[in-house]
């Protein structure tokens, strides 16, 4: 999202990204404090916004952060919207900082700072690698679930799979349990039930998993949460993806091993386009 494709709204004005500025001593730059959602958004529709917005709140409640009030977020996004014109598919970042602030941990008394940035986006590759990282998502953080701003465990983890010709990297958590991906929920298929982590294990409570798992129980497809010993990966036959940017997404290589797309597994992804196409906003 870099250079002049991305408009940035900022202090109720809309700016070319290189034009956007906030202080150097916010305390989403010097410690992460902030929480972010990241949205689809298509044909100048954001998907699920509402979903979105009372995720980005639960996730300002785990910090002590004050969020900008739901009305105030999507005026600033109709108005960036607007700015930006209308593409066949874009990528919506919306993120709250915890504003500027001293060089340490305290905060300052400064409100809290909203950025939204708007950019095109490309669809994910037909072909979807992931390989089994060798850290641990914290599933007992102070943080664990909430969509923060301190991003470098995924940052590092990405930058990993993708040194080893990967798309994705799949994470476990402190119990050897399969958590998530640096930025995708996970489900693999067991015994023909598809499985997901469950929330305790530590993984984001995804837009997408939530949807998909409110869509599966609506049209009978076999679709459980349950706790998967990363072990277990060296012997599932499917594996997808879940996220805001691919929504159910099959993978084809696991840890250099290839996997077949199962009738089950098309049926999960022809399901969840299905679904989505019925609302803009469900």
């Amino acid at each position: 999202m870099a250079g002049a494709a991305v408009t940035v709204w900022l202090d109720g004005e809309v700016h070319p990204a290189q034009e956007a500025r906030i202080a150097a001593l916010d305390h989403g730059v010097t410690v992460g404090d902030g929480v972010f959602e990241t949205l689809k958004v298509v044909d100048g529709r954001p998907f699920a916004i509402t979903r979105h917005l009372r995720r980005l709140a639960r996730s300002a409640q785990v910090l002590g952060l004050d969020c900008p009030a739901a009305g105030t977020v999507l005026d600033a996004v109709g108005d960036l919207m607007a700015a930006a014109g209308r593409v066949p598919l874009a990528r919506l970042r919306i993120t709250v900082t915890g504003g500027p602030g001293p060089l340490g941990s305290d905060r300052g008394s400064t409100a809290p700072t909203l950025v939204l940035a708007i950019a095109p986006s490309a669809p994910w590759p037909g072909h979807i690698a992931v390989v089994s990282a060798p850290w641990a998502r914290n599933e007992h953080s102070a943080v664990a679930g909430a969509k923060t701003t301190s991003y470098a465990e995924n940052v590092v983890a990405l930058r990993w799979a993708q040194q080893h010709g990967a798309h994705e990297a799949l994470m476990p958590n402190t119990a050897g349990l399969l958590c998530e991906g640096t930025g995708s929920n996970v489900v693999v298929e067991r015994g023909g039930v598809l499985v997901t982590p469950p929330l305790r294990s530590g993984c984001l409570a995804g837009i997408t998993r939530e949807l998909f798992l409110e869509f599966a129980a609506r049209h009978q497809l076999p679709v459980i949460q349950d706790d998967i010993p990363m072990a277990e990966l060296a012997e599932a036959g499917e594996v997808l993806l879940t996220s805001s940017t691919r929504d159910v997404q099959s993978v084809n290589l696991l840890d250099g091993r290839a996997l077949k797309v199962s009738p089950l597994g098309r049926a999960a992804v022809d399901l969840f386009s299905r679904c989505a196409a019925e609302g803009v906003d469900p």
